[in-house]
């Protein structure tokens, strides 16, 4: 009898020589291993903790998250992936997370998030326990509100700040060196302010999952539409308005001592059920990236 596929975890962290500061990264891919239970802050997680990784040539894809958020709150979507045989790198956003939010709204933090994601990427590929198990070639990039800002930068995007985001109080480009790798896009709910220009998307040619809510009020339906009418070639473009969901939908569910009404990435709009949604989510993720990498 095939034992079952499980979810291994590994948590590491990669230099940024820019920042000075070490990148924390979550590992999660497919183990055969015996799982136990881990708490992280509020956030509990059951892996095969540091295992073998089960099989080879598993496609990477890399996951960024929310502002001052953390890679825990797409614990769930990265688990999934990695029942389905991709190998996820999850970085933790220095200076826009939960742990260090002191970058967040500036131009700094523009320049690090897709930064921060080909970081990742070369750790992931180096790591002494999982990298021999990936499979050379295009890799996924899925982001959520900022953390799709951060993917379509990464992916040839050209961003501009505003003026409250610049040191010098004038609009100016956000410089992004794009990562080549990066060969299909998975946005939930995503940020895209800095791509208002003209041809400022023209340069993202990957296919593209998109995921907006139609109860959104932070990334409301022009945030999509951006993207829809701006991209090399909008025939590339998946996208789904989610009836009833709002812009923290797409989140996994919060843990009891979050899920509180004072913390609004755990609320949805009334009448919408997260738990019922999210396997659908993934299943959809799951389904585009296995098609189009």
């Amino acid at each position: 009898m095939t034992a079952a596929i499980g979810v291994g975890c590994r948590l590491t962290s990669c230099p940024d020589a820019e920042q000075r500061v070490d990148l924390p990264l979550v590992l999660m891919y497919p183990a055969v291993a015996p799982a136990t239970l881990r708490r992280l802050g509020p956030y509990d997680m059951t892996a095969a903790w540091d295992a073998a990784p089960a099989g080879t040539s598993l496609p990477l894809v890399v996951v960024s998250h929310g502002n001052n958020a953390s890679p825990w709150t797409l614990r769930d979507l990265a688990a999934h992936l990695a029942r389905e045989g991709f190998a996820v790198v999850l970085p933790e956003h220095v200076g826009n997370s939960r742990h260090d939010a002191s970058l967040a709204g500036t131009l700094a933090n523009l320049r690090n998030r897709p930064r921060h994601v080909s970081l990742a990427l070369d750790a992931a590929m180096a790591d002494p326990l999982l990298g021999a198990h990936l499979r050379q070639g295009p890799v996924g990039a899925v982001g959520l509100s900022i953390g799709g800002y951060t993917v379509l930068a990464a992916a040839g995007g050209r961003a501009w700040c505003g003026p409250h985001e610049s040191p010098d109080g004038r609009p100016q480009r956000v410089e992004v060196v794009p990562d080549a790798r990066l060969g299909a896009l998975v946005l939930l709910a995503p940020a895209t302010f800095w791509f208002a220009a003209d041809e400022a998307l023209r340069g993202v040619t990957q296919p593209i999952l998109l995921r907006t809510g139609s109860h959104d009020t932070i990334t409301p339906a022009e945030h999509g539409q951006r993207v829809c009418a701006g991209v090399a070639d909008p025939n590339q473009v998946e996208h789904e308005v989610v009836p009833g969901a709002g812009h923290f939908s797409f989140l996994g569910v919060f843990p009891p001592s979050l899920n509180r009404p004072d913390f609004p990435p755990a609320q949805d709009p009334p009448g919408f059920d997260r738990a019922t949604y999210q396997p659908r989510l993934w299943e959809d993720v799951a389904r585009f990236l296995r098609r189009r990498l």
